[in-house]
């Protein structure tokens, strides 16, 4: 795989590798994932960005089996990849890729980590990326 900057309001490279950018309201301290323009608790409009933990538990998921609609722009070949939602530091659940293309090696409360993946190509051969979680001591 080549390597890919990580940028994008979502996503942020930090001196401690890739973390989710998300916010935290300053009224009631909601955080929330991608960082909304108001808080859905208490409705306040000061919501600060919130690096979000690399690290959390798979708190359910699934595996996609079959290619996606439009506009699914991954690779042209394609590959089942698990979905899920994850806990991060009791604070947010994130709706996610994970790196596993089959149930065997998922559990629920199974510790994941943050992952910068390439899950395709422009049409100028420009990688795609997104985010990912992994589960720990998972082959990569």
């Amino acid at each position: 795989m080549q390597a890919v900057s990580v940028v994008g309001d979502d996503l942020r490279e930090t001196s401690d590798g890739p973390r989710l950018v998300g916010g935290r309201c300053r009224a009631c301290g909601a955080v929330a994932f991608p960082r909304p323009a108001s808080c859905a608790r208490c409705t306040g409009s000061d919501v600060d960005e919130h690096l979000l933990a690399d690290r959390g538990s798979l708190w359910t998921f699934t595996v996609q089996n079959f290619l996606p609609k439009a506009p699914y722009d991954g690779w042209a070949e394609f590959t089942p990849y698990g979905v899920g939602y994850v806990e991060l530091d009791g604070e947010v659940l994130v709706e996610s890729r994970l790196l596993a293309s089959s149930a065997a090696g998922l559990r629920i409360g199974a510790a994941v980590h943050l992952v910068v993946e390439e899950y395709g190509a422009d049409a100028s051969g420009t990688p795609l990326t997104t985010f990912a979680f992994a589960v720990d001591g998972a082959p990569a």
